[in-house]
């Protein structure tokens, strides 16, 4: 078994999770100023990739910019990886590639402090993808516990790229943002990924959530 096997409510009983769905987490948020050039890229690159129509071209064309974007917002203080392999434990089905991951570390070369992890819905099943989400952020959780890692909670995003849902799992609870952002509320997006993948301490704003 591994990440994309889990259904949400394998994941949910397997965990031992407790699931709050009718929370608004990001209402403060306020919308970032959207760059020239992430405007000028996705207002070329999401016809092309919504024409082509394949998990492929959204993740290269659409949601990969938006997170190269969110490094270049936070100066480089975190890292981001794409297809990478994350195994915290085989016999609890917590191993697989995942789609994205966004750590909490300038560490580029290896996984230090995973605070994010971004799914891409498989042929635009967003409610698939919150079982595989799931199922990393407890992956995340355990990993950050047995590297002392001192984050209150981990993050999560179910994406088609023109849509994404965002969740939060802190101890045994896991809440599941109510409202999904779409494509053209872009700085919102991007307000919400700079919030979560930050620092997040005490002194951040990023607590809060």
């Amino acid at each position: 078994m591994s990440y994309s096997d889990f259904t949400f409510r394998e994941a949910v009983n397997r965990f031992e999770l407790t699931v709050i769905e009718q929370e608004d987490l990001f209402a403060p948020v306020v919308e970032l100023v959207v760059s020239e050039f992430l405007r000028a890229t996705l207002a070329e690159n999401v016809p092309l990739a919504l024409a082509i129509q394949t998990e492929k071209a959204r993740s290269e064309l659409i949601i990969a910019p938006i997170l190269v974007e969110v490094r270049r917002i936070l100066d480089r203080r975190i890292s981001l990886f794409s297809g990478v392999d994350f195994t915290v434990d085989v016999s609890q089905g917590l191993n697989g590639v995942c789609d994205y991951l966004i750590s909490q570390s300038k560490e580029q070369f290896y996984i230090q402090a995973p605070v994010i992890t971004i799914v891409e819905a498989k042929n635009e099943n967003m409610k698939a993808g919150i079982g595989q989400c799931t199922a990393t952020l407890v992956a995340l959780q355990r990993f950050n516990l047995r590297e002392g890692n001192q984050l209150p909670a981990v993050y999560g995003a179910v994406t088609t790229g023109s849509v994404w849902r965002f969740l939060k799992l802190q101890e045994q609870t896991l809440y599941i943002d109510q409202p999904e952002y779409y494509i053209d509320r872009i700085g919102t997006i991007l307000a919400i990924l700079v919030q979560i993948t930050s620092y997040a301490d005490s002194h951040h704003p990023a607590s809060q959530y």
